[in-house]
């Protein structure tokens, strides 16, 4: 497995400035791999989140949105912030954000903590502000160690301490961000298309709404994601000529697409608001071809 982090830097590009077309760009541009390998998909890993990659210009609008203190930054070129920190706690764009790392095409990759929203500690040098203890319980060093001096001192005060986030609780909270964490990676698995299948975009009407289609043994899915923090409203219009007439079915909700007269699908988005979408049905066991 190969990690993409063209496709990483650009996607938060996506994330910071609602805008689809560089992220569309970068995943067409590394579509080429390796018969015998995989891209890695991931947002945050123990190191900053390098911009290297990016131009001048859409450094300086990452480093806006996400890191606009010198105490976040690191090398000139990175944010050495996690993730939930750098989206303000706001579980519409956390969400938003690892759904579409979900539905990238290649092998997603979560790193510790993600899963429950955990935060950083700037008071800590480099990439140790982002490398704190594993956040369990309300007991002791948040129930990582029993030690009296850990390496590094767990995350005490403030909105992202151990006593407010940690795993045991979340457990207990059907609505956490654990919880929804495991139903998308359980909804994941049940969608073998995004990482196995060949992939297309299809025009939403507006640079806001990024638009999906994978295609495999004959099933198809659509993934789509409004990067505003603005409702959008999208008339989506499948190519595939069988499947003009078909539903989208939700699968992450009730809330399934019939075609209008037109054939085009007219979907409102609620601000950073997402959909997986199964086509023509839920009867795709049936229809998956042999190869």
């Amino acid at each position: 497995m190969m990690f993409n982090f063209e496709v990483n830097q650009h996607l938060f590009f996506a994330l910071a400035s609602s805008d689809s077309r560089p992220l569309i760009k970068a995943i067409k541009d590394t579509k080429p791999r390796p018969a015998t390998a995989q891209w890695g998909h991931f947002l945050r890993n123990h190191d900053e989140l390098d911009l290297g990659r990016l131009n001048k210009k859409q450094r300086e609008t990452v480093f806006a949105a996400f890191g606009p203190g010198e105490d976040m930054q690191l090398y000139q070129r990175g944010i050495r912030r996690r993730l939930a920190p750098m989206l303000q706690g706001d579980r519409r764009r956390l969400e938003l954000a690892y759904s579409l790392m979900m539905t990238l095409p290649g092998t997603p990759v979560i790193r510790y903590g993600d899963e429950i929203g955990m935060g950083d500690d700037l008071r800590l040098p480099e990439r140790n502000c982002a490398r704190t203890a594993m956040q369990w319980s309300t007991e002791p060093n948040a129930g990582f160690t029993k030690s009296d001096k850990p390496v590094l001192p767990v995350i005490g005060d403030g909105p992202y301490s151990f006593q407010h986030v940690n795993v045991a609780a979340q457990r207990r909270d059907p609505n956490s961000l654990l919880n929804w964490m495991e139903r998308i990676i359980r909804m994941r698995k049940e969608v073998p298309e995004i990482g196995w299948g060949d992939f297309s975009f299809l025009p939403s009407g507006t640079p806001h709404v990024l638009a999906m289609r994978y295609a495999w043994r004959n099933n198809s899915v659509l993934c789509v994601h409004n990067l505003s923090s603005e409702p959008q409203e999208v008339h989506l219009s499948l190519r595939d000529g069988d499947e003009t007439d078909c539903t989208l079915v939700n699968l992450l909700s009730e809330d399934h697409s019939h075609p209008e007269r037109d054939g085009r699908h007219r979907i409102l988005f609620e601000p950073y608001g997402y959909r997986w979408f199964r086509i023509c049905g839920l009867d795709y066991l049936l229809k998956r071809s042999a190869a």
